[in-house]
């Protein structure tokens, strides 16, 4: 006993290091911030992500509202914003709104936007409107990543997935250098939308927006993706980044730009 009792001691420490290989990686230190080192450098947008939890009674009144409003700040030149889609979440948080916009021109553009809004009697009257119907509501500004496709407008109908990946504090860069690579795994269906790491609000916080047909599509061609060599291995090294995952599944309103 006392001998098995030794044998077990010592073999611990190296079962231990082992174990901590697997979840600890060793990165290089970098000298530069991650928006420059992830970022697309040939464009200055600036994305904002919204979600809106709506009281479930008024979600039809909400909706409504939005596609009346919306589309004008969308259309109006004077405005350096652009509506990339909007949704309701079907799978997911019940009840639930999600805007996703971009400022071209980053944040100078989003102060542009902020401050004539402030002034437009119309939109302060939608917000108090807006405000009565919402139980809760959050916000990110993003980055988009440099190696993924820019939301561009498409035709419908699909269903859209947003999958929300919360980092280990540390790693964007590491996660970034996987999914430079993983992404052509993704791209021969055309369902990669856009990709996009937080800079204000909840941080650490990677956004992926993938387009189906309709779930059994996103099922075959997610499931498809394990037959490509290499797959297996990008997603074994980034499940070890992540501290919490979510996967809304949304359908676009009839204004949304992605359909």
């Amino acid at each position: 006993l006392i001998c098995r009792g030794l044998a077990s001691s010592a073999s611990r420490p190296r079962e231990d290091s082992w174990l901590k290989s697997l979840f600890v990686r060793k990165v290089d230190p970098r000298k530069d911030a991650h928006s420059n080192l992830l970022a697309k450098r040939e464009t200055s947008s600036l994305y904002k992500l919204q979600i809106h939890n709506v009281k479930p009674e008024c979600l039809d009144a909400y909706n409504k509202l939005c596609q009346e409003v919306l589309p004008k700040i969308h259309e109006e030149k004077h405005y350096p914003c652009a509506l990339v889609g909007t949704w309701n979440t079907w799978y997911g948080e019940q009840d639930q709104a999600v805007h996703l916009w971009r400022y071209e021109g980053g944040y100078p553009a989003l102060n542009e936007v902020m401050s004539k809004l402030r002034q437009n009697k119309e939109f302060t009257a939608f917000r108090k409107e807006r405000g009565n119907m919402l139980l809760s509501r959050k916000n990110q500004l993003l980055l988009e990543f440099s190696f993924w496709n820019e939301p561009v407008p498409r035709e419908g109908p699909n269903i859209y997935e947003l999958r929300s990946y919360q980092l280990r504090p540390g790693t964007m860069i590491e996660w970034g250098n996987y999914w430079a690579r993983a992404i052509r795994f993704r791209q021969d269906n055309n369902e990669a939308v856009g990709g996009f790491f937080s800079q204000i609000g909840q941080l650490y916080m990677v956004h992926h927006l993938w387009a189906y047909k309709d779930l059994q599509t996103r099922e075959d061609i997610r499931n498809a993706a394990w037959n490509k060599p290499g797959w297996d291995e990008l997603v074994y090294y980034t499940v070890p980044l992540i501290q919490e995952m979510e996967s809304r599944i949304m359908i676009p309103l009839k204004i949304s730009p992605l359909q």
